[in-house]
């Protein structure tokens, strides 16, 4: 430059330094105008947009000095700089690498260099190298040693980070991206007051340091102190509205807190702010997928994988969507992806095991469980997977330890109360039990989801509280973001077209029950569908439930949208649940609305808990009195009799009279029996079955091969209470159902329990010809044996009191010829009440259909309805 132009760039440097950008600009502008591109004017005004945060004007000016001056390793590294800030990192690249080319010995080309492999490539360790590079030509770099803190913490070497942040404030004590990286780190390890303190060091260096607000949010969060953790991630807004970071952060505390359409909106808040930041994508993808809206939610993190490839977590998220659509090999291969691209992600190994649990590969679902907790022993959801293997496999003492130990982590874990509890029942193990389950009722009486509807059966005779359980679960299980709001559409048939749902088409009590059902419908005025979601079986009683229906569509591989469109595609008038809260029932296809009638029956005994889910529930008078409607979310339609069919000619009993000696039962003996399962036997019941054979001599209790722990438990108890242990007789295993009712003649009276009463156990008991004493509960299932009771004829066998219940078997037991009139009367009743008449139940359950579809048809509301008896 001339010697004028070179004083008045002096000038412009002079102002620079001085720091009025301004000025220095304009005179800078001026030599321009006048003297054509010069390298250093060209350079010092990209300089100085790059300090003004103007990075496309200082991309211009800088690739202009380049293009002047292509040795300068200064320039080449500024114009690097303005390419990464302009989000083109791989040019950022090249030109950091060119300058390195020029002068391998600048700290500050390897040091950008260094952040663009970080940022962008993610390539952590040769970013390390890089820093590395730059502090050995700069050994007082703090920038450096702080970014090499960055990127240990991202590869979790936490120690290794805080050496590098704790050099790089030794340099610059005031570095505040240090102490927030310091805070980070510290976060991580759970030294969460340690964490405080520096996050308040890195604001007390740096006031208004909106980063700093964030961390404190983030262990707030971390510490379920979330009403804190909002207020800190607010004051991070108020300084920085458009700090994309804190609306990602408030997502993720909404959606812990399952408030979904604020979690929504926050992270909609963040990508407005920035459409690229795949972390709000993932955000989404997590609470679509808990909504249940998997399309939405595959879409989310498909757009996050597109922006960040290399993110295992939103592979974790496909793979959890792909693991509710039933498509298990797409699962498995997004769930390898993410672990192969973060090896120790517990989750992903979590849901590789509940795949594996799904399709019963039991022993690789429990490796996998294994491997999740070895990685994150506090991970609870892995405990619930090993307890939910073991439950299958009636290991019951197993699941009972891993339920526990989740119990532990995390005490108000959805089902978890509920799911320990029925393992233990399912032990005879009655310790603590009254306090336990007094705890659990405390809980669903807070709107607390802690059982599941089911396992809340056995363990309270309460309505109110099974009415309070099925809101609470339907609640977390379903949430109302995921449902529809209008019923199904009207359709115009000739014939009613109804629809059962059900995974127990096959040898299952439901399959038994409803046989008879199927076959005695009236094809002129009802069209039947059998949507199966259950397995299959080859038995003689699948092969006729097939035969039975007007089409049996199998749905078991088929996820929720296809069995809805199969549904839909038969033009459903009224659709039935068999299954209501029970295994693998798809509770949420009701949610969906998916015929204008819907209708829980048969499997559940109880309210599904939501009017959203079924309109109507089949009960009768004795099961469902008028003063227990309160209780329940359906409108009660009551048939004649009993509201439990009985097919009176698929189950055969055997013709041979079983032998006594074959089942370790002498002749001599008074034989009571109960074939329920463990978990419906409680303390109580057992106390009155003791009381019953201390008063009968030569008596016996025949019970169910419950497990081995099970039988020792209830030996224990015998022999704690006087009562000779040898009296317990358990039943051995036979070949077939006919054999198991041939085998009920052997017994001289059947014992029911409560809370929950034998249901199809009563009902096989009674078509066999065996009185079952009951006393009678409050609740729907402990009023089911009663009711069978009733529509048998034999009412005098339902007591109202444990005294009474005792008394009455006491005295049939001893009154041998009493007995034998009760057992002649139910001989004779059994082939001429309507409880085993399958075709008049069917005119009665089709009169009832015929009910809800006019009222239907007539634009009238559900309402309770009573059928009248038919012959």
């Amino acid at each position: 430059m001339a010697g004028e132009l070179q004083t008045k760039f002096r000038r412009a440097v002079d102002a620079f330094h001085a720091n009025d950008l301004v000025k220095a600009e304009r005179i800078l502008q001026q030599i321009a105008k006048s003297a054509g591109n010069i390298f250093e004017v060209q350079h010092l005004l990209g300089v100085i947009k790059l300090v003004q945060g103007r990075f496309s004007d200082a991309e211009l000016h800088l690739k202009a000095a380049v293009a002047l001056n292509g040795s300068s390793d200064e320039a080449l590294s500024n114009y690097g700089y303005a390419l990464k800030a302009l989000n083109r990192p791989q040019e950022a690249l090249a030109y950091f690498t060119r300058a390195l080319a020029v002068n391998p010995r600048n700290p500050l080309s390897y040091y950008n260099r260094g952040s663009i492999l970080a940022e962008f490539a993610r390539n952590y360790p040769e970013a390390i190298d890089q820093f590395d590079k730059a502090i050995a030509f700069n050994p007082n770099f703090a920038d450096a040693y702080s970014s090499k803190g960055n990127c240990l913490e991202k590869l979790r070497r936490y120690e290794d980070a805080l050496i590098a942040y704790d050099k790089a404030l030794s340099i610059k004590p005031d570095l505040e991206a240090a102490w927030l990286g310091r805070g980070n780190v510290l976060r991580n390890l759970k030294r969460y007051d340690e964490a405080f303190a520096t996050y308040d060091k890195a604001s007390s260096v740096k006031p208004g340091f909106e980063n700093a607000w964030v961390g404190r949010g983030d262990v707030l969060a971390d510490l379920k102190r979330h009403d804190e953790a909002f207020a800190a991630y607010d004051k991070a807004l108020s300084i920085k509205p458009d700090l994309e970071n804190a609306w990602v952060a408030r997502g993720h505390v909404f959606w812990s807190l399952r408030r979904y359409e604020e979690a929504l909106a926050a992270y909609d808040k963040a990508l407005s702010i920035r459409p690229d930041l795949e972390n709000a994508w993932l955000g989404r993808g997590n609470v679509l997928c808990d909504l249940k809206r998997y399309d939405e939610a595959f879409a989310a993190f498909d757009k996050a994988l597109a922006i960040r490839p290399d993110l295992a977590e939103a592979w974790l998220g496909q793979g959890n969507v792909l693991t509710e659509l039933k498509r298990h090999d797409g699962a498995f291969s997004a769930y390898d992806r993410a672990l192969s691209i973060k090896h120790d992600l517990a989750e992903a190994w979590l849901g590789r095991g509940n795949v594996l649990w799904g399709l019963k590969r039991y022993e690789e679902a429990l490796a996998a469980f294994d491997k999740a907790l070895s990685l994150k022993p506090d991970l609870d959801g892995a405990w619930v997977g090993r307890g939910n293997v073991f439950t299958d496999l009636r290991r019951y003492d197993g699941a009972l330890a891993a339920y526990d130990k989740a119990a532990s982590i995390r005490p108000d874990l959805e089902g978890i109360e509920g799911l320990r509890l029925y393992a233990k029942m399912n032990l005879c193990n009655w310790d603590d039990l009254d306090e336990e389950i007094g705890h659990l009722t405390a809980a669903i009486r807070a709107g607390k989801a802690n059982s599941s509807p089911f396992a809340l059966l056995s363990l309270t005779d309460s309505p109110d509280d099974h009415l309070r359980c099925a809101r609470a679960w339907v609640a977390a299980k379903l949430p109302q973001s995921s449902r529809a709001h209008s019923r199904g559409i009207p359709h115009q048939h000739d014939r009613i077209r109804v629809g059962y749902v059900s995974p127990d088409l096959r040898e299952h009590p439901v399959g038994y029950l409803t046989a008879g059902v199927f076959e005695n419908h009236d094809t002129d005025r009802f069209e039947t569908y059998a949507f199966s979601i259950g397995p299959g079986d080859d038995s003689d009683l699948r092969k006729r439930l097939e035969r039975s229906f007007h089409r049996f569509i199998d749905c078991q591989h088929m996820n929720d949208s296809e069995v809805l469109e199969a549904i839909s595609d038969a033009q459903i008038d009224i659709l039935v649940d068999l299954a209501g809260h029970t295994q693998n029932a798809m509770l949420q296809l009701f949610a969906s609305n998916p015929a204008p009638i819907v209708v829980n029956y048969l499997g559940f005994a109880g309210t599904l808990g939501s009017r959203e889910l079924s309109n109507y529930i089949i009960a009768d008078h004795v099961v469902l009195p008028d003063s227990n409607s309160q209780y329940f979310e359906e409108k009660v339609v009551r048939l004649p009799g009993s509201f439990m069919p009985r097919d009176n000619k698929g189950q055969a009993i055997g013709e041979a009279l079983p032998n006594r000696a074959d089942h370790d039962l002498r002749p001599e003996w008074t034989v009571f029996c109960c074939f329920n399962n463990a978990y419906k036997i409680n303390r109580s019941v057992f106390g009155c079955w003791l009381n019953i054979l201390r008063n009968v001599g030569q008596s016996v209790l025949w019970l169910s091969d419950v497990g081995e722990i099970a039988k020792s438990n209830l030996r224990k108890e015998a022999q704690a209470a006087g009562v000779d242990p040898d009296r317990l007789v358990f039943a051995k295993r036979v070949a077939s159902s006919s054999d198991h009712l041939a085998r009920h003649r052997l017994a001289d009276l059947f014992l029911d329990t409560l809370p929950y009463n034998a249901h199809t156990t009563a009902s096989d008991a009674l078509w066999a010809g065996l009185p079952v004493v009951t006393q009678i509960g409050n609740s729907f299932a402990g009023r089911v044996a009663a009711s069978l009771l009733t529509a048998v004829g034999l009412p005098e066998l339902i007591t109202r009191t444990s005294e009474e219940y005792e008394a009455l078997a006491i005295d049939l037991a001893l009154d041998k010829q009493k007995l034998q009139g009760i057992r002649e009367r139910l001989h004779g009743n059994r082939l001429t009440t309507p409880l085993f008449d399958a075709a008049l139940y069917t005119k009665h359950l089709e009169a009832a259909y015929e009910a809800m579809y006019r009222r239907y048809q007539a634009g009238l509301p559900p309402d309770h309805i009573d059928i009248q008896a038919l012959r």
